[in-house]
């Protein structure tokens, strides 16, 4: 009888969620409402302003980039928007427009955490170069993990990633001279 107690509880043990599979769930769980919340700002000299939820993005054009990591060597894949997409519907000026003064012109890309990068708004214009920077919400057909998004920016020509922003929150243009 005691036996087949001990068997019971062993079998029914390695069946149920251990403590450390329930609270996985439960952050999961609570990581929905967070995602909801995050916003992309795109804010400055622009035509338009925009506040696009995660659910904004997923609505706009897509684009796949692969990528090595330069930390491991491995191969990765990032899905998500062309931030030249991005910055058109803001209405930056783009394409023939972008002459004159307008070639002075940044934007800041700004992430949660405080860190900040610099782009001038010719390195983001497909008829001046060919950048093509991702504003990226999945890794590998997942999300982004929290410490590195749920949005990344990433700079596939750089030789290194200083400028793959992580935890990417906002973008503002700047022109310098009017």
């Amino acid at each position: 009888m005691i036996i087949s107690a001990l068997v019971f509880l062993l079998f029914w043990s390695a069946s149920a969620p251990t403590q450390a599979q329930v609270p996985q769930s439960a952050a999961h769980a609570s990581a929905q409402p967070a995602l909801d919340s995050v916003r992309l700002v795109v804010s400055g000299d622009v035509e338009t302003p925009l506040s696009l939820s995660m659910e904004d993005l997923a609505k706009f054009p897509r684009k796949i980039l692969k990528v090595t990591n330069e930390h491991d060597g491995k191969e990765e894949t990032y899905q998500g928007v062309s931030l030249e997409e991005i910055l058109k519907r803001a209405g930056v000026p783009q394409g023939q427009q972008l002459r004159g003064a307008a070639l002075t012109t940044y934007v800041r890309a700004g992430a949660s955490d405080g860190y900040s990068v610099v782009f001038s708004l010719p390195e983001l214009d497909a008829s001046i170069q060919d950048s093509d920077i991702l504003v990226a919400d999945t890794l590998n057909g997942e999300p982004i993990p929290d410490k590195l998004g749920p949005l990344r920016l990433i700079v596939p020509h750089d030789k290194r990633p200083a400028r793959w922003v992580r935890m990417l929150r906002s973008l503002t243009v700047v022109k310098t001279s009017q």
